[in-house]
């Protein structure tokens, strides 16, 4: 089956921890701004609401589907958009590490909970408990948040991929150091090695998009926010990149296919081992 092209954006917003009423209203402008601009899809930073590991979280966060999940859907559908959004999401006591798909018409897809939790926010947001795909005019759709991405964790993106995705969409916060020097030491290698492991094997593209802005509570307080947002093709090379800095706020724009392939099941081992993959 062939795949139309499309228009995606990487929104590339400013992030600041617990103003969600401020960080909502840049997400409905990205939103609209990636609409004029003929995108039809944006993928926005993880925990657009509230910020990445913000204690304002215990006091904030919303169910999903709620009040804060609502105006990102309602922005969704004036615009005509499909929208990949991180968001805190409060269950019962707990809170998780969230990512919705919401499609054009405002509905929401598919919603991930971050499983690759941080060591120092486990008192925040509790581990994730589900993994999905959803079938789009697109191609079939998986997301997945920030450190499910680890080289060390990489096991989250082979099951996306071997239900079928061929995009994995990834809400990300990337932080470094207040000091850091980008100069000395560029950003964003880790994150090229682990998508274009992934990218390689199963002829799929990922793409991760984080936040910019200085992280001002929480265990990571003192550090900056600083995009880099990343897209990898399925040959696994570098399609799109955003620029780097606590203050780099940008929408960048790609094209990106859907690469058919008619692997399933038990089929993925020989077709893994044949392009010199031995793991699981």
């Amino acid at each position: 089956m062939a795949f139309p092209e499309f228009k995606l954006a990487m929104g590339q917003m400013l992030v600041e921890g617990g103003k969600i009423t401020e960080n909502l209203k840049r997400a409905e402008g990205m939103i609209s701004d990636a609409s004029r601009q003929n995108c039809q899809l944006i993928v926005l930073p993880e925990c657009s609401d509230l910020g990445w590991s913000d204690p304002s979280a215990h006091d904030l966060t919303k169910e999903i589907p709620g009040e804060t999940s609502d105006r990102l859907c309602r922005a969704a559908s004036e615009n005509g958009i499909m929208v990949v959004v991180g968001l805190t999401e409060r269950e019962g006591n707990r809170i998780y590490n969230s990512a919705i798909l919401i499609d054009r018409s405002g509905k929401i897809l598919l919603k991930h909970r971050k499983i690759n939790v941080l060591i120092g926010v486990e008192d925040i947001y509790s581990v994730g408990n589900m993994l999905s795909v959803v079938e789009t005019g697109f191609g079939t759709m998986g997301v997945d948040i920030c450190a499910d991405n680890f080289m060390d964790s990489l096991a989250i993106g082979h099951v996306l991929a071997r239900m079928g995705a061929h995009f994995i969409f990834s809400p990300s916060a990337w932080a470094v150091s207040a000091d850091h020097d980008n100069a000395k030491e560029p950003y964003g290698r880790e994150w090229e090695r682990a998508y274009s492991e992934l990218c390689r094997l199963y002829g799929i593209a990922v793409v991760g998009v984080s936040n910019v802005g200085w992280i001002e509570a929480g265990p990571w307080k003192g550090k900056k926010a600083i995009g880099c947002s990343l897209a990898i093709g399925p040959e696994g090379g570098v399609l799109a990149k955003g620029p780097y800095g606590h203050d780099a706020v940008a929408l960048v724009t790609l094209m990106l296919r859907a690469r058919p392939r008619d692997v399933k099941g038990t089929g993925y081992g020989p077709y893994l081992k044949g392009r010199g993959y031995e793991g699981p």
